[in-house]
């Protein structure tokens, strides 16, 4: 499917760029909603418009004369900060967002989720993998869910992106990649680290564009795995990005401990993805 019309918000985002280019490479039409003051940069070939959604006096005409054929939702605040307290304070600014894209008559609304709705688990995720969060960020993401499939499921169709070791772009990212980067730069010759043992999911960020443009464009609804299906230690991974990226830093494992609540190995199933991505 292409020549749509798509509104992605969070676009100037550190995922939402990448998911903008997939879906006008793909051949729909993009709205790219920012917040406004965004210096980021987004496709040119995207209508770019700037507005707080989350905002009390938001109205969906802000962005465009009609409602789209659909939109994504990628827009949250302080995605590497597990425990910023604005995960909760802006739950229900969230929620009032998408109530507001489905009175006004968008028919498919799909909204980013993460592997850590889940809480610790071990082994493999799939859809129907009961949710425990322990951190703010997936506490709110697993809330949210909740409330959007409990009240809007039989009114529009719903999919729900759920994300997992995401990298790549690593200079646009908070991640131990980027921290590690940082270091490389500070002439930094050691970095401290954990044991490196937990097994997860990673994705590179320009794959994790095309697939979410992949499922929206595709009729599906529900909770769908954004991942790759492989279980990579965090260890052989920042090893990898080491040696790729040709830095003299050197990983001191065991300087830090490992967390209590992180999943000695925890990745998707990506059976259903594979089939898309393969079509």
């Amino acid at each position: 499917m292409s020549g749509r019309t798509i509104l992605v918000t969070g676009a100037a985002g550190y995922i939402g760029r990448h998911v903008t280019s997939a879906l006008l490479d793909m051949g729909d039409t993009v709205t790219a909603i920012t917040r406004p003051g965004s210096r980021s940069e987004v496709d040119p070939r995207a209508k770019v418009v700037a507005v707080d959604i989350l905002g009390t006096d938001f109205a969906p005409e802000e962005l465009a004369d009609t409602a789209p054929d659909a939109i994504i939702h990628l827009a949250w605040q302080d995605g590497f900060n597990h425990n910023a307290p604005s995960h909760i304070d802006n739950l229900s600014s969230h929620y009032r967002f998408i109530s507001s894209m489905v009175e006004w008559g968008v028919p498919k609304i799909a909204v980013l989720g993460t592997m850590h709705e889940i809480g610790y688990w071990e082994g493999v995720i799939n859809a129907d993998t009961p949710t425990n969060p322990t951190s703010l960020y997936g506490i709110a993401k697993d809330a949210l869910r909740r409330a959007l499939f409990a009240s809007y499921s039989d009114k529009v169709s719903l999919q729900w992106l759920r994300c997992y070791y995401i990298l790549g772009d690593d200079r646009n990212n908070r991640s131990v990649f980027a921290r590690l980067l940082e270091a490389a730069d500070e002439g930094r010759t050691h970095f401290p680290f954990t044991s490196g043992t937990n097994l997860y999911d990673f994705i590179h960020v320009n794959e994790l564009g095309r697939q979410i443009a992949t499922i929206n464009a595709n009729e599906l609804a529900g909770v769908i795995n954004c991942c790759t299906g492989r279980p990579v230690s965090l260890g052989e991974k920042m090893e990898e990005f080491i040696m790729v990226n040709d830095l003299d830093v050197t990983l001191d494992y065991g300087a830090f401990p490992d967390r209590p609540y992180d999943s000695p190995g925890v990745w998707g199933d990506a059976t259903l993805i594979n089939r898309l991505m393969s079509r």
